[in-house]
């Protein structure tokens, strides 16, 4: 039975001497999920993550249950299953680990949808810049099937036929976002689809399709073992299990963490077991959460915060993909966006007016506030750009852009108003 502050996702990773070995991957539980699932009603799978209340760890924070639940009634023969391990976010490193030393874990997820929505065919759309690591997930790939937990007549259940393909990502961002992900398998431009349908009904090759990350998958063979309301007990009312996070930045202890679901984020930054604190010497000042796409909390503001998607919430953050970037008082927060800015808009894919020329034209305010080139209304500009941005964008990228802008401005307004030249120049006409 799992106990809280056990390690449920990295309990393999560094004990097994080959990742991608069957044989070991069965001593430490492996596969033991699959084999619960084929002799459960698949409605009482279907309960069990219900119960388990694990949220896409993706970034999107959805209940898994739910969509699984949504996909099993959807009308298809055909039916797909995608991991999207394109892992594209900065600051983030979770699903590398996986993938490179638990890589069984994410295809024993992925087989379980498989049997579960009568799956001929599974893909994991894999980043690009994974090169090396795509070739260990193919072994693994090999050995499963050779194992006979892949192929034809998995385990000897007749007509249990799934295979998984590997399809390796270009290094676009935009391919993080599901329907982008699915053009891009399809041989089409990775760009995002208007929705609705939504991906459930007509996804991949206009086929009910289940989209997830390498950490939801990951978590699906746990479930299944342990019960879903033992995943729930390592985790809160609002998020169960544990969730992977990547501390970078300005701390001590930098590396892949995995924690409880409700634990103080205080102890993540500053407990020897984790963060430790600061790296610098200098006060902890803002922490960037989720990744480039998430929001920023003044460290100062975080004293009695839990590591929780509703403990989060309600600071008006967010868990994400399970980033956490922290910074000193050494750092502008401000010099801080231009960078967040310029990485929106390399990764713009260009398909709508509002992402392709929003983003360029904030990181140019951007940078005069840096500057301190800005002029008299420049904030206000700002503040209607973002608004705009995120309001008229086709997709997560262009909607979520104004995340790191406003709460930075929000929490440390006088290092924008900082940027105004005393001297402004008057703006005729308005501001637009």
């Amino acid at each position: 039975m799992i106990k809280r502050n056990q390690q449920v996702l990295l309990a393999r990773i560094n004990k097994m001497k080959q990742a991608t070995d069957v044989e070991e991957y069965q001593k430490y539980n492996g596969f033991s999920g699959l084999l619960k699932a084929i002799d459960m009603d698949k409605e009482t799978i279907l309960d069990e993550l219900d119960l388990a209340q694990l949220r896409g760890r993706g970034g999107a924070a959805f209940p898994l249950g739910k969509k699984w639940r949504h996909l099993y009634g959807a009308k298809g023969e055909t039916k797909y299953i995608v991991c999207n391990a394109d892992e594209g976010e900065p600051g983030t490193f979770k699903d590398k680990a996986l993938l490179e030393h638990d890589p069984l874990s994410v295809i024993e997820g992925m087989v379980i949808a498989g049997y579960l929505f009568s799956a001929k065919a599974g893909y994991i759309y894999m980043r690009g810049e994974y090169r090396r690591i795509q070739k260990v997930f193919q072994e693994a790939l090999d050995n499963a099937e050779k194992a006979g937990f892949l192929g034809e007549n998995i385990l000897g259940i007749k007509g249990f036929n799934y295979k998984i393909t590997i399809i390796s990502g270009a290094g676009a961002y935009v391919c993080g976002e599901n329907s982008a992900l699915l053009n891009s398998i399809e041989g089409k431009t990775g760009r995002p689809r208007v929705k609705p349908p939504h991906l459930a009904d007509v996804g991949l090759y206009l086929q009910p399709t289940l989209v997830n990350n390498v950490e939801s998958f990951a978590g699906i063979p746990v479930i299944l073992r342990e019960g879903g309301q033992a995943f729930l007990d390592l985790g809160t009312k609002d998020g169960g299990g544990t969730k992977l996070i990547c501390l970078s930045g300005h701390i001590k202890n930098r590396g892949l963490y995995e924690v409880n679901l409700g634990t103080p984020l205080q102890e993540i930054l500053y407990s020897e077991e984790y963060g430790g604190g600061s790296s610098t010497g200098h006060p902890l000042k803002f922490i960037h959460f989720g990744g480039q796409s998430g929001p920023i909390g003044a460290v100062q503001n975080l004293d009695a915060c839990i590591y929780s998607y509703k403990g989060l919430w309600d600071k008006d953050l967010s868990v994400g993909s399970g980033a956490i970037v922290v910074m000193d008082d050494q750092v502008s927060v401000v010099d801080y966006l231009v960078q967040v800015a310029a990485f929106f808009a390399h990764e713009s894919c260009g398909k709508c007016t509002p992402c392709r020329l929003g983003t360029t034209r904030i990181l140019e305010l951007l940078k005069k506030f840096n500057t301190q080139t800005a002029v008299t209304g420049d904030l206000e500009r700002l503040e209607k750009m973002l608004m705009h941005v995120t309001n008229l964008s086709a997709c997560g990228l262009g909607q979520s852009v104004a995340n790191p802008m406003k709460s930075g401005l929000a929490y440390f307004p006088e290092e924008f108003e900082a940027g105004i030249r005393e001297t402004a120049v008057s703006v005729k006409g308005g501001l637009w």
